[in-house]
């Protein structure tokens, strides 16, 4: 199970970052769509630190902060990649668009990711130090919402510094509501996936037991 947890994180942190130039409109609020796939990523860190332990979260957030340089560095080379000569397949405009961000953008989001992941796992099992195994809904909630505050708040300050900051504070006041919103519905999800891991994690180590 945390092989696919692993995989599930890393993959929706990537996905984030290609989303990221997609925005929708709910009323008069425009968001970007890498909002609905970023903010999971914290459920799942939450889940691996709950079924195994501080130290494995921290593990997956370097793992994710490594994967994110080294999809960087891929993009940019394929970015610079001479484009095909036929005017049918050359859509480098379009390709650069969507992949390349500025260097601002891309400054701003990992910064972001290395403050806001760290702050969700250290709440995360402050919390878990002080209730145990009961409480998950709290720790789950307050860490997340704790972190995505200060994700979305970091982000948007390098990444549009120097924009107006009456506009600097919607955006963060609206991009934070709707992640607030999404870290309460996610609740029920975060103890089925404890659930299903804590339950494959005791077959694994009984059948292990078994076998030696």
């Amino acid at each position: 199970m945390l092989m696919y947890l692993n995989a599930l994180f890393v993959g929706l942190l990537i996905l984030s970052n290609i989303l990221g130039v997609k925005l929708f409109s709910v009323g008069d609020f425009v968001l970007p769509a890498a909002v609905i796939v970023y903010v999971v990523t914290y459920l799942v860190t939450d889940v691996i630190g709950e079924v195994y332990g501080k130290e494995t979260a921290k593990k997956t957030v370097k793992a994710g902060f490594l994967t994110q340089i080294v999809a960087m560095i891929f993009i940019m080379i394929a970015i610079a990649l001479p484009a095909a000569p036929d005017a049918t397949f050359d859509k480098q405009a379009e390709f650069e668009t969507i992949l390349g961000g500025s260097f601002q953008v891309m400054l701003a989001s990992l910064i972001s990711y290395l403050v806001s992941q760290n702050t969700d796992v250290w709440i995360f099992h402050k919390l878990k130090a002080k209730h145990g195994n009961n409480k998950l809904w709290l720790r789950n909630n307050l860490s997340t919402m704790t972190s995505q505050l200060l994700d979305t708040t970091v982000f948007i300050t390098i990444a549009f510094f120097g924009l107006p900051w009456s506009l600097i504070l919607g955006m963060i006041g609206t991009q934070y509501a709707f992640k607030f919103l999404v870290a309460v519905v996610d609740t029920p999800i975060a103890y089925l996936l404890v659930k299903i891991a804590k339950k494959e994690k005791h077959s694994t180590s009984t059948g292990a037991e078994v076998i030696s």
